[in-house]
């Protein structure tokens, strides 16, 4: 891992945050992005190592964009892009508002397009790189009153298989993270009654990332699927 540079979408969050202070201690360059500049700040603060922070709205294609070209002027390349951002609304489908589905769409599923397409380019041009998307179970799995969301995340795998089957002559490989609820911020404004302290840690989702990451050359880890045992899916 040492010297690679790993772009963390959604760096701020449960995950994303668990998983920068999982990796800055193994001598990589961290680029980080998030929309709360404060926050983003703070961390990149708090992280050893070489470090750029970007506020970043993934809807955003430009900022999107500006975001690489950052990460490409600091750096000189991108090695590895983690997709750990998302938003999540649970409610009945007939309760759905168009904004609810919007959002849904434009964050999960438009957002991790936009930075995937984005660093895939820089990739393909050195016939190298790792790109992690964080789906979550419910892009595999459905589930009431996840409609809007489910739909945002089966996206995301599908556009996912799609590029990696693109891409794989590029030497770029994909993972896909399906990991039940983790015990994260994503909770904090859902309404759907849940026990958290029966959810994964943060901590669990980044050490099954960074294991993926470190997989060696020739191995493809493509779908790791996590799950607390208090809510299986098989």
């Amino acid at each position: 891992m040492q010297d690679k540079v790993v772009v963390i979408v959604g760096a701020t969050g449960g995950i994303g945050s668990a998983l920068t202070h999982k990796l800055a201690p193994t001598g990589v360059r961290l680029v980080l992005a998030a929309r709360d500049a404060v926050r983003l700040t703070t961390l990149a603060n708090d992280l050893p190592g070489q470090v750029l922070s970007v506020p970043t709205d993934i809807t955003d294609p430009q900022q999107v964009d500006t975001l690489i070209e950052k990460a490409i002027a600091k750096f000189g390349q991108i090695d590895i892009l983690v997709n750990a951002a998302g938003a999540g609304i649970l409610k009945p489908y007939n309760s759905l508002e168009p904004a609810d589905l919007d959002k849904m769409l434009d964050v999960n599923l438009k957002g991790s397009f936009y930075t995937t397409q984005a660093a895939a380019e820089e990739m393909q041009k050195r016939k190298s790189g790792h790109i992690c998307n964080v789906v979550g179970i419910l892009g595999k799995h459905s589930m009431g009153m996840a409609a809007a969301y489910s739909a945002s995340k089966f996206g995301v795998v599908g556009f996912s298989k799609c590029m990696a089957e693109e891409l794989k002559r590029f030497g770029i490989k994909f993972t896909l993270f399906y990991f039940g609820g983790v015990d994260s911020p994503f909770w904090d404004n859902v309404s759907l009654k849940v026990d958290r302290k029966k959810m994964l840690s943060p901590e669990t989702a980044a050490n099954a990332i960074f294991f993926a990451l470190s997989a060696e050359p020739q191995a493809v880890p493509m779908e790791i699927n996590i799950q607390p045992d208090s809510h299986l899916f098989f």
